[in-house]
């Protein structure tokens, strides 16, 4: 990745890499990356949601997040991703591309 990136630009091409596996867009095109948080010491919190509390992959998809922000940034010390459903995910926070991939534009 290109150095001149911001550590928040590269967090966010690595989100970019995850796809829900229901549905053929990835995870921060589709809304469920609320925010991403990086203190001083490179410790980043990441706050997310899944499509559905039910969702099949609730217990693996939060970690596939944690583990590949963590092992392709090197200088990012600790991830913390924390999941929640408050707001619940709606079409809405799905941007135009996402929109555009599914039809829905």
């Amino acid at each position: 990745m290109n150095p001149s990136y911001s550590l928040e630009n590269r967090i966010i091409s690595v989100l970019k890499s995850i796809y829900d596996p229901e549905i053929s867009v990835d995870i921060y095109e589709l809304g469920l990356i609320y925010d991403v948080q990086i203190s001083g010491k490179n410790k980043v919190k990441i706050v997310m949601t899944l499509t559905t509390p039910n969702c099949p992959v609730a217990e693996i998809l939060p970690l596939e997040v944690k583990e590949k922000v963590q092992s392709m940034i090197q200088e990012i010390k600790e991830v913390d991703v924390i999941l929640t459903f408050d707001p619940p995910w709606s079409r809405e926070f799905m941007s135009d591309e996402a929109r555009l991939e599914l039809g829905l534009l």
